[in-house]
C-alpha cells in the first residue's frame, strides 16, 4: 500500500507540474500518442496527433477523420503503477522483483501501445462500435495484460510460491 500511495503521489506531483509547454499534454501522454501516431503510419494508416484545444488531449486523425483522443489515463501510468505495487507487495528474490517489474513494465508500455493502435484502426472503421471498444474491450486487453502478469509472477517467482514448494 505505501509503494502505491508514494508513487501515486508522485504521478500526481509530476501531472500537476506538467505545464504541456514543451510536450502537450504531458510527457508520457505526449510520447505514448507519438509511438501510437507511427505505428499507425507504419500499418498504412495516415495519422496526425492533434492538440485538442478544449481539453489536454491529443486527438486521433486518420486521414480527416477524428477517431479517438488520448487523454492522460490512456498513457499507462496508473496501470504501470498498480502493477509494481502488485509485485512488491508479493515480491520474491530482489534480482527477480526487479527483473519482473522492468520487463513487465515494459510489456505493459507496448501492450498500451497497441491497444491504442487496435482501438484507433477499430474506430476507424466501425465507429457506431465505440461505446463496446471504450467500454469493454479497450479496458480489457490492458488490465487483462496485467492479470495475466501478476498471475505469472505469484506462481513462478513470489515469496507466496516458494513457501509452498
Amino acid at each position: 500500500m505505501l509503494v502505491y500511495l508514494s508513487l501515486s503521489v508522485i504521478y500526481k506531483f509530476y501531472l500537476q507540474f506538467s505545464d504541456g509547454s514543451e510536450f502537450y499534454p504531458d510527457y508520457f501522454t505526449h510520447l505514448v500518442g507519438e509511438q501510437s501516431k507511427d505505428l499507425l503510419n507504419t500499418f498504412g494508416y495516415a495519422t496526425k496527433m492533434v492538440p485538442h484545444l478544449e481539453e489536454p488531449s491529443l486527438k486521433v486523425m486518420i486521414g480527416n477523420t477524428y477517431v479517438a483522443r488520448v487523454i492522460e489515463g490512456c498513457n499507462g501510468l496508473s496501470v504501470l503503477i498498480l502493477f509494481i505495487s502488485f509485485i512488491v507487495a508479493f515480491s520474491g528474490r530482489l534480482k527477480a522483483t526487479l527483473l519482473y517489474l522492468l520487463s513487465g513494465s515494459v510489456i505493459i508500455y507496448v501492450v498500451n501501445v497497441l491497444r491504442i493502435v487496435i482501438l484507433s484502426i477499430w474506430l476507424y472503421k466501425y465507429p457506431e462500435q465505440s461505446e463496446f471498444l471504450h467500454a469493454v474491450v479497450f479496458p480489457a486487453i490492458i488490465y487483462g495484460a496485467v492479470f495475466l502478469l501478476w498471475i505469472f509472477w505469484v506462481n513462478r517467482f513470489s515469496k507466496l510460491n516458494q513457501k509452498n514448494v
